[in-house]
């Protein structure tokens, strides 16, 4: 396999892919969807019911809540790119096992290296965990910014988990008003782009209420 340069190269090459179980169950690859030139990409956790059918992300209750909090900072999911740890739904959007994480990893990292973003937002602890390469508390360090690598990394709530609770609905708000200020106050200085690298660790469903959400 040539190393891709776009990221239709690498939709083309994942597209067969059958490295774990779930390549003979899913319905669609879910590759990710979006502004191939973006200065932000969102992470969430793998595909759900309705992704799986669509092979798009977040296109159910968790995506069009997505959307509407996009909107509401003044973005569009145009403007954005948006995809997935895993490309695969696992059955009954459980917890992933350790082979297909290890089988998507590097799909998600050449997405990044591709699209060299600003800044990754990763939604949800799985995602978080997964990109900064450390177990941490989604509770703790939602709204708040890491570097990673020379990319700065910006957790929140899964819109997943808003579904459930208003409380959380509530937190997800505030992190997106957070990421509004964050970008706003960004160095105009800097530079546009900032290489995108990081390491992996665990991951979860797009559309479950596991506690991976929180």
């Amino acid at each position: 396999m040539t190393d891709p340069n776009t990221l239709e190269q690498l939709h083309l090459q994942t597209e067969e892919c059958l490295k774990c179980a779930l390549g003979e169950s899913r319905t669609n690859l879910v590759f990710g969807h979006g502004n191939a030139d973006a200065d932000i990409v969102f992470i969430g956790e793998a595909p759900g019911f309705n992704e799986d059918k669509q092979g798009v992300p977040f296109v159910g209750a968790a995506g069009k809540l997505l959307t509407e909090l996009l909107a509401g900072i003044g973005m569009d999911r145009e403007d954005v790119y948006i995809a997935n740890v895993l490309k695969c739904r696992p059955p009954g959007n459980r917890d992933p096992l350790p082979e297909e994480v290890a089988a998507c990893k590097p799909v998600l990292f050449e997405q990044l290296a591709i699209i060299n973003p600003k800044v990754v937002v990763t939604l949800g602890a799985h995602a978080t965990r997964t990109i900064l390469g450390r177990d941490v508390s989604i509770s703790k360090v939602h709204g708040t910014t890491f570097q990673v690598d020379g990319y700065t990394v910006f957790p929140i709530y899964h819109p997943a988990a808003a579904l459930y609770a208003r409380a959380t609905k509530e937190l997800l708000e505030e992190d997106f008003r957070a990421l509004k200020e964050f970008l706003a106050a960004d160095d105009p200085a800097a530079p546009a782009k900032r290489p995108a690298e990081a390491t992996a660790g665990e991951t979860a469903g797009e559309d479950s209420t596991q506690l991976g959400l929180f």
